[in-house]
């Protein structure tokens, strides 16, 4: 039987929040605190469940990136994705290419946006698959919506079903790391969560 693995891309396969880190790393730390402490009451909302995790989101990224030029906002994240490579898990990376190695089909179900999640796999585009936050783009200038869901929750489980419909015809293995992973970690035939602690 065919073998697939599904694996959270923030907090699993990398030490920290992406989102956070592209922020500062395009914006500076300082303005990233500021811009936090400003949407500081709808994301301790979020938290206690009591806004959507989405639009707090899509907030905070508007806020952040609106009317950007789309091709400058892919450079950033692909320059993003070359200078902080240190943000990904060795053990979790080792894992994902023993999977291809192995035959396997691997995809990253990710809440993140996939013009960053993507280049940090740029070695092995074609081979992977990558099922994220995608963003809209109006006259080539980055409106600050989202196009999609976001990729959190049972979105997960419904990006693997479209990339995999016939669930009987395979074996799912799912990597996670929080509360947004669960439903994906209870859709697999095999769950991992938190797997790859322990390393820097």
């Amino acid at each position: 039987m065919k073998k697939v693995y599904a694996f959270d891309f923030d907090g699993t396969l990398t030490t920290h929040d992406t989102f956070i880190q592209l922020i500062a790393y395009v914006h500076g730390w300082w303005r990233l605190i500021g811009g936090m402490l400003l949407f500081s009451p709808i994301l301790i909302l979020m938290k206690l469940n009591l806004y959507p995790n989405w639009k707090a989101k899509q907030q905070v990224f508007s806020f952040f990136f609106k009317g950007m030029k789309i091709n400058d906002f892919d450079e950033l994240c692909r320059n993003f994705a070359r200078d902080r490579q240190s943000l990904i898990r060795k053990k979790g990376m080792q894992t994902l290419r023993e999977a291809l190695d192995d035959g396997s089909e691997v995809v990253i179900v990710s809440a993140s946006i996939t013009n960053w999640v993507e280049p940090f796999f740029s070695d092995l585009k074609g081979v992977i698959k990558v099922e994220g936050t995608r963003i809209d783009v109006r006259n080539e200038s980055v409106t600050g919506k989202f196009l999609t869901k976001n990729c959190y929750g049972q979105e997960k489980v419904k990006r693997i079903s479209r990339l995999y419909p016939y669930r009987e015809s395979y074996f799912l293995i799912a990597f996670g790391d929080s509360k947004g992973d669960k439903r994906m970690l209870e859709y697999a035939d095999e769950a991992h969560y938190k797997p790859f602690r322990g390393e820097k």
